[in-house]
């Protein structure tokens, strides 16, 4: 069961200016790779026509579709969304001033709540599932990337290759992201939690 939410006008028009612009940024990295629709298509598993019409700013995608573009173009979802900004000794991220990434077809939102600089190897971030939404199962991070997961609010699924974990309100989960997985609620309620992604260096 999905549950779809309706934006207000003012976030419409903000959810139109994120496709727009994660349209940009995605045809500027392909054609930075030098690569064809064809072979994102093949490196992404997105199809052709859905990645043409993501491009043009045509077609809001889905967490998932979203995920593994940003994965085949060896880039992070934050950057594609709007962020990545000159690193600062100091720097504060009022509540207006959010990325914020909508599913239109399921209502999932991710809010990037930390700095997006250049060079940060960590990022937090919180998401919204509305009740009996999941994310899909999600591609792989480069080893080294984890995940560290805590249940603000409702209940979570997390999915993992030989496994499922479910957390409730104020459990916490760490797991590295080098698998594929996916974040389910199969509440009646709405559930929402905090994730750090962080990216180590191996040596």
């Amino acid at each position: 069961m999905n549950s779809l939410m309706e934006l207000p006008p003012e976030a419409a028009g903000d959810h139109d200016e994120l496709n727009q612009e994660f349209g940009r940024r995605m045809r500027a990295l392909r054609e930075r790779g030098e690569l064809t629709l064809e072979e994102l298509a093949t490196r992404s598993g997105v199809s052709r026509a859905m990645l043409s019409k993501v491009e043009r700013g045509e077609k809001s995608p889905t967490i998932g579709v979203a995920k593994r573009i940003a994965h085949a173009l060896e880039t992070t979802l934050s950057f594609l969304t709007g962020g990545v900004e000159d690193r600062q000794a100091v720097v504060v991220v009022r509540r207006e001033q959010r990325h914020i990434f909508r599913d239109s077809e399921t209502g999932f939102e991710r809010h990037i709540l930390s700095p997006t600089m250049v060079g940060s190897q960590v990022e937090l971030l919180q998401h919204w599932l509305p009740a009996g939404v999941s994310t899909g199962m999600m591609p792989a991070y480069r080893t080294g990337t984890e995940k560290h997961v805590t249940v603000a609010e409702g209940e979570l699924i997390v999915s993992l290759p030989d496994q499922e974990i479910r957390l409730s309100e104020g459990d916490t989960l760490f797991f590295e992201a080098r698998v594929e997985h996916a974040f389910s609620n199969r509440s009646r309620k709405h559930c929402s939690y905090y994730l750090v992604i962080s990216r180590r260096e191996d040596k």
